[in-house]
């Protein structure tokens, strides 16, 4: 017997094909799945409601997907705070060498609950630093996105292009080229779950091209396709790599990866900011996806990614927050306004992005650069129960009449409930499965042991 809830009253953007908007609508939730969205209360007569939701002064959207992160990175948050890509990779890289098992976890549950009590629904990591001895990294990660309830794809990283080989991290910080391939088909073999509801997917995920082989790149490839899984990476993030590009191999980042097998519709990249036109119509082309990180492009000064162009393309993009020690904050939501304004700066101006054009970069574009828009991204009857209540009766919001608006360019709302898989993991802002006082406590605990052992080092 299936069980439904209903929330009605309130403000609905569903971010389908047509940007269908309801003033005052309806969302039925019949297990996992959305059964009906709409105009006004629900339909009458349902069967086996077990919760009424009256979601005045609220907007419902879909939940919010994040397309690129580094959650290891919340236990070294404020350091380095002045230093382009390179300068940062480089003073960092010695103290991410020596994270373990247990500060994964820890920086895993943190990187987790600021997303999820911001809206989130469905995460991904990329992690790619696998220190010898460390412990079961991968599992760690799994295990805090399984007891957060958030959907979750693991990006399985890796790197095997140190400083002795013209790479930037240390020699004792990457892994060899069959140990790293190895042990990525493992991770597929254990965790990835190809089904439509799957709360956990796994994807092949060589660091970038400054820290890895050529074979990495084109053995991974060939190992994602193998296997059915997709693939993700760094590409064209700063001046600095696309130099390095040239240098190595004698063309840019978008060519180098063309050549490896790196460019398909499933494929995305993160960052994506030095990208001319032609690179930008081989996306379009390939249907290659883009991860386009905002705050942390700003925050290492890498510049601004041609967001509007690669739409007007035709390239799928989604909102990234990165590695929180690229941007402290850990949250997505704020990703909305941020790519929105930061986009403005550029050669589009105000004609670069519109409120409704960054709702749909944080949830279906997302969905499409993970490879899951036909089972979430969006409100539609059949479509997995993810999905976010936004608070907008707030001295914040109140006086703002469109409620789209008032998400994308007011301060970050309050979220009063979220669900995935038709489960809730927020209410009020508080997450329900897991303690967020403990998190604080052990986080702050793990970056301090963190510290010490990179200072004895």
């Amino acid at each position: 017997m299936v069980q439904r809830i209903v929330i009605e009253n309130c403000a609905v953007a569903t971010v389908d094909a047509a940007d269908t908007e309801y003033a005052s609508g309806h969302v039925v939730i019949a297990g996992n799945r959305i059964e009906s969205v709409g105009p006004g209360s629900a339909p009458e007569g349902l069967a086996d409601v077990v919760r009424r939701i009256d979601a005045s002064g609220h907007l419902v959207t879909p939940g919010l997907v994040n397309t690129h992160h580094h959650y290891y990175q919340w236990i070294t948050r404020g350091l380095a705070t002045d230093h382009n890509l390179f300068d940062w990779l480089v003073a960092l890289y010695p103290t991410w060498a020596r994270i373990d098992e247990q500060m994964v976890r820890a920086a895993a549950q943190g990187s987790l609950a600021m997303m999820a009590r911001g809206g989130v629904t469905t995460a991904m990591d990329h992690h790619y630093v696998f220190p010898k001895g460390s412990g079961d990294l991968s599992g760690a990660i799994i295990g805090a996105a399984r007891e957060m309830g958030v959907r979750f794809t693991l990006a399985r990283g890796s790197m095997d292009r140190s400083e002795k080989d013209g790479g930037l991290p240390p020699d004792f910080a990457v892994e060899t080229l069959e140990g790293a391939l190895a042990a990525t088909e493992a991770t597929v073999d254990e965790h990835h779950d190809p089904s439509f509801d799957a709360m956990t997917q796994v994807a092949v995920a060589p660091c970038s091209p400054f820290s890895v082989s050529t074979e990495l790149l084109r053995e991974g490839a060939e190992l994602a396709r193998r296997k059915g899984v997709r693939l993700h990476t760094h590409g064209s993030e700063t001046v600095e790599e696309e130099q390095f590009c040239k240098e190595l191999f004698g063309m840019g980042p978008t060519d180098y990866f063309e050549s490896t097998g790196w460019l398909g519709e499933d494929v995305w990249m993160a960052h994506c900011v030095h990208m001319n036109d032609s690179d930008i119509a081989a996306f379009a082309r390939t249907r290659t996806g883009v991860a386009h990180c905002p705050s942390s492009n700003a925050r290492l000064a890498a510049g601004i990614a041609r967001v509007p162009d690669m739409l007007a393309a035709g390239v799928p993009v989604g909102l990234g927050v990165d590695g929180t020690a690229s941007n402290e904050s850990g949250e997505l939501h704020t990703e909305l306004r941020n790519a929105l304004l930061i986009n403005r700066l550029g050669a589009h101006r105000e004609a670069a992005l519109n409120a409704r054009q960054a709702l749909r970069l944080g949830t279906y574009g997302g969905a499409q650069v993970l490879g899951r828009a036909a089972e979430t991204g969006s409100l539609e009857p059949g479509k997995l129960a993810d999905l976010v209540l936004w608070n907008l009766d707030t001295l914040a919001h109140a006086s703002i009449a469109d409620p789209v608006t008032a998400l994308v360019f007011g301060a970050a709302a309050p979220v009063t409930a979220s669900f995935v898989n038709g489960e809730q993991i927020v209410e009020n802002g508080r997450l329900l499965h897991v303690d967020e006082d403990e998190i604080a406590r052990t986080t702050r605990a793990e970056a301090r042991r963190l510290a010490a052992i990179a200072a004895r080092a």
